[in-house]
């Protein structure tokens, strides 16, 4: 493969995996229209108040 077509490859691949974690992230962290970023959430999970363990289980 040429260096052009893998280029093209990996940016089709990155761009899904972008778009994955911006969907959990809206998913876990965005009001239901998606409008707004829910902090209290992300201070949770960033205080280690809530586990990504935990939050996976009820998943």
């Amino acid at each position: 493969m040429k260096a052009k077509e893998k280029n093209e490859e990996f940016l089709a691949e990155y761009v899904k995996v972008v778009n994955k974690f911006t969907k959990q992230f809206m998913d876990e962290f965005c009001s239901s229209d998606g409008s707004k970023i829910l902090w209290d959430k992300i201070v949770k999970l960033n205080s280690g108040v809530e586990s990504i363990k935990n939050r996976n289980k009820s998943i």
